[in-house]
Formats: C-alpha cells, structure tokens, sequence
C-alpha cells in the first residue's frame, strides 16, 4: 500500500513538472520574432554605448563656454600667437 502511494506521489510529481517544461517551451510560440528583431536589438545597446559619448560632448561644451565667459568677466583675453 505504501509503495503504491509513493508510486502515485512520483508520477504526480512528474507529471506536473512535464506539464510546466512543456508550457515553457510552448510560450516561446507566441513570441514574434522576425528579421527586424536583430536591429532592434542592435539599435538599442548602439545607443547605450553612445548616449555617454554623447553626454561626455555636452558637458565639456557647457564647460568650455562657462569657462569663457568667466574669462571674459574677468577681463582676460588669451593671446595663442
């Protein structure tokens, strides 16, 4: 009798864990993936990478005219030749 519900215990068991395999395998069905999905992507981490490059040239603009016009309050001209 003992082994009989052990049996069953097992196969319930098993039979629940197919199940959930089984419906992870299946959800990859309902994904749309098309060849524009590798742009997309593409796209995506290309503007991660440049967005700090992009925010790195803003700054030092900012900070070049903030430092020019705190020459020119100063009353200092910078002379390169």
């Amino acid at each position: 009798m003992n082994c009989k519900w052990v049996r069953n215990l097992l196969a319930l068991v098993s039979l629940a864990v197919t199940t959930s395999a089984q419906a992870q395998v299946d959800s990859y069905r309902y994904m749309h993936v098309t060849i524009e999905t590798p742009w997309y992507i593409f796209l995506f981490l290309m503007m991660m990478v440049f967005i700090p490059f992009v925010l790195m040239a803003v700054l030092a603009w900012k900070n070049a005219i903030r430092k020019s016009k705190r020459e020119a309050a100063d009353g200092e001209t910078i002379n390169y030749l």
